[in-house]
């Protein structure tokens, strides 16, 4: 009986060792989950904070949505007013570039102008040279008709004298 008792404390001396192994595998168990669940809680902290945030710059992104919709509105309208001036601006682009024509095919013509008063300044000029030397020989037969003049009437009053 004493073997028996042996052995039946052996086994319990067993069954305790693996109750106890047991146990701290369980206790390394529970601690184990209680930091998973602690990591769990700052996860969920974390993430509530994140929501938080994410919440407040949709908020944000709802409000800038609103304001990009109404700025969207006015440039279309902006749009339209911009098209209007580029027809305007088009236009007056047309008018300068005709007006440049004008101002080209005018600057032609004064240019032809110049080259013609140039012309006929020379010519002036010559004609003035001209008439400087018809002056001039008028003069000299001038000077000799009036002394062919007196010659004659010195002869005629020679003549008459005798």
């Amino acid at each position: 009986m004493a073997d028996r008792i042996r052995e039946r404390m052996n086994q319990l001396r067993l069954e305790a060792d693996e109750s106890a192994a047991k146990v701290e595998e369980l206790q390394a168990k529970v601690k184990a989950l209680e930091q998973e669940n602690l990591a769990k809680e700052q996860e969920i902290t974390s993430l509530s904070h994140k929501n938080g945030l994410l919440e407040a710059e949709n908020e944000k992104l709802d409000t800038n949505i609103k304001e990009l919709k109404k700025t969207a509105d006015e440039g279309l309208q902006h749009g339209t007013h911009n098209e209007t001036l580029q027809r305007r601006l088009q236009l007056l682009e047309e008018e300068a570039e005709e007006a440049d024509k004008t101002l080209r095919e005018t600057n032609e013509k004064l240019r032809q102008t110049d080259v013609k008063a140039g012309h006929f300044e020379r010519k002036v000029q010559a004609l003035e040279n001209e008439r400087d030397q018809w002056e001039a020989k008028y003069e000299e037969m001038s000077k000799k008709y009036q002394g062919l003049q007196k010659e004659l009437e010195d002869l005629q009053a020679e003549i008459s004298n005798i």
